[in-house]
């Protein structure tokens, strides 16, 4: 996985950071349509999702088994790691509790997305703590490959130091679009990039221009020739932004949603 893909062009997974929002209904889901049926609705429509429910419990393995049966063949999930890893640990002897979350996610099968650790603006850059986790990480997955992308919400992460440890493990360190956290450098540092956005003005309640959304556009296509595979999220759910956000970026990146024919 160390190092970018040369040999054609990439491919994007674009999504939102979550689907199961009750504002969307009659934003985008039917009024009819039971909470129940949300991702499989969703998944007709678009390719990926951030699941964020992991975040704040660990899931059991058949409920990730659940979500991969519930979606067309093609789709991918992204999953944010359980916050006691990365907000109470923060990495330090996270190691039973990162193979056990590991172990789960690997149920969701080939739709097994990167896993993605984000951390809070108050954890300040620790490059050998890093690099000890980065040893050790890939052993929980018992000799499947995994993907890993590191959202750093404090600007002392964003060094030479640490983009070398990151590429050096072929983990991705997140580029984040808000209104309150500073934004990693734009040099990807795996072979896949990972992209979120919180909100340009309010933190997950706030649209994005097509004017910002163009650039963005830009940078993607620009990332995909070169070989790279793009994973990008709006976690703008207030008010439905992220899905008018979603298809605008997608019909710039001239890639409109895909309506999978099969599930598994």
């Amino acid at each position: 996985m160390n190092g970018a893909r040369q040999d054609s062009a990439g491919r994007l997974w674009a999504g939102t950071s979550g689907w199961t929002y009750p504002h969307w209904r009659r934003l985008f889901y039917p009024e009819s349509l039971p909470s129940k049926d949300y991702l499989g609705y969703y998944s007709s429509r678009f390719q990926t999702t951030e699941i964020n429910y992991s975040f704040y419990h660990l899931p059991k393995p058949e409920t990730f088994c659940k979500w991969a049966a519930a979606t067309p063949v093609n789709f991918r999930f992204a999953v944010k790691v359980n916050r006691t890893i990365t907000h109470k640990q923060r990495l330090r002897d996270a190691g039973q509790i990162w193979s056990k979350f590991v172990q789960s996610a690997l149920d969701l099968g080939p739709k097994l997305g990167p896993l993605l650790l984000q951390f809070p603006p108050s954890f300040r850059a620790e490059a050998r703590l890093l690099s000890d986790f980065l040893s050790h990480s890939r052993e929980a997955a018992s000799g499947k490959e995994i993907m890993m992308a590191f959202e750093f919400r404090h600007a002392s992460w964003f060094s030479e130091q640490v983009a070398d440890l990151l590429a050096a493990a072929g983990a991705a360190m997140v580029i984040a679009d808000s209104s309150r956290y500073p934004m990693a450098p734009l040099a990807p540092t795996a072979s896949f990039v990972y992209l979120r956005f919180h909100g340009p003005e309010a933190l997950f309640a706030s649209s994005y221009s097509d004017q910002q959304l163009r650039v963005w556009a830009e940078r993607i296509m620009g990332w995909l020739k070169s070989g790279l595979d793009v994973y990008a999220y709006f976690n703008n759910d207030a008010g439905g932004c992220a899905i008018r956000n979603l298809r605008r970026l997608l019909e710039f990146t001239g890639r409109p949603p895909e309506t999978p024919s099969s599930k598994d």
